[in-house]
């Protein structure tokens, strides 16, 4: 388990920016406990080290008009490894595919899409996914609401377990 080389300053500096990454320096270094200088020079680390990927703002797509949330279940013709890269790379570029998750058992990708509405969706469905070279099967679930969505990992999960095998 990776986390373990982390210590619980480390640990409680990615939970507290997973939490809130607008914070400042000097707010994050009060809430773990240490000075500014050392506090910045750890968050560096962590970036450097591909703890931390980036910081982005939590958009509410309803908000911009983006009214449809569909989760599209997708098979493959072929699932050899140069297949599946070229459906990655082919799901990156569609910008209404905000998630591709590759995945075990009888469905190959599942993808979470947005749309301003179901019109715009269904084009995106019968002109580009389902025309993509290598698609087998598509299956859709329209997302009627979310009951949560949380970010990240669940740190007292984390914690529990370490303080478990200390």
């Amino acid at each position: 388990m990776r986390a373990v080389r982390l210590d619980p300053i480390d640990r409680k500096i990615l939970s507290e920016l997973q939490a809130d990454g607008r914070m400042t320096n000097v707010e994050l270094a009060k809430r773990v406990g240490i000075s500014a200088p050392p506090c910045l020079r750890r968050v560096r680390t962590l970036e450097e080290q591909g703890y931390i990927r980036g910081y982005h703002a939590d958009i509410d797509p309803r908000e911009l008009g983006f009214e449809v949330q569909v989760f599209a279940m997708v098979g493959l013709q072929s699932q050899a490894e140069a297949d599946l890269r070229a459906f990655e790379d082919r799901c990156r570029a569609w910008p209404l595919v905000r998630e591709c998750h590759m995945l075990n058992g009888e469905v190959d990708f599942i993808l979470k899409c947005v749309a301003p509405d179901l019109s715009t969706f269904q084009t995106f469905l019968t002109s580009e996914l389902l025309t993509a070279e290598n698609v087998g099967s598509v299956k859709t679930s329209l997302v009627i609401r979310g009951a949560k969505d949380e970010p990240g990992v669940p740190f007292e999960v984390l914690e529990d377990r370490l303080s478990r095998s200390a």
